[in-house]
């Protein structure tokens, strides 16, 4: 693995909860903030994921607007509901 070290600057409280959960986890400090920034990492592509799929069915829907959001929910509501209503 090709590592550079770098300086980071930590609350004194931050660090000292940091080092609890090393311990705990039988890690170095470095090996537990290598995998936290992984997985901080991982957590945002997964958002960028959902957002631009979210961006490609809301073109789909022609969302332009809250409002388009509000009567397209509706739409799906008032479908269940009736759907509901016809098994029963």
């Amino acid at each position: 693995m090709n590592t550079v070290t770098i300086n980071l600057s930590l609350p004194k409280e931050l660090l000292e909860r940091v080092d609890e959960m090393a311990r705990r986890e039988s890690r170095s400090r470095s090996e537990l903030l290598r995998g936290s920034l992984r997985a901080y990492l991982a957590e945002l592509s997964q958002w960028d994921q959902i957002f631009a799929y979210g961006e490609k069915k809301a073109k789909q829907l022609g969302v332009k607007n809250e409002e388009d959001v509000y009567r397209i929910v509706e739409g799906f509501r008032e479908e269940e509901r009736a759907r509901v209503k016809k098994k029963a």
